[in-house]
């Protein structure tokens, strides 16, 4: 599975939830919740298509994460 196909998924979850919630300020959350989830599909999808390689940086080599070797 996909990450943005599992965002869907949650999404539709949420919203399933939200049907079913009688308190309409919770409603609201719920959806807007699945709707947050929806975004993070689309920014799946548009990162499944660049060819970009993450290195993490090492704590060891820069121990203050301003950039500069320790």
């Amino acid at each position: 599975m996909t990450p943005a196909t599992h965002y869907r998924t949650l999404a539709a979850q949420l919203r399933t939830r939200a049907k079913s919630e009688q308190t309409p300020q919770l409603r609201a959350e719920w959806e807007h919740l699945a709707q947050c989830y929806i975004r993070l599909a689309e920014q799946a999808d548009r990162n499944s298509l660049t060819d970009v390689s993450y290195e993490p940086i090492l704590r060891s080599a820069f121990g203050n994460f301003g950039g500069e070797p320790a």
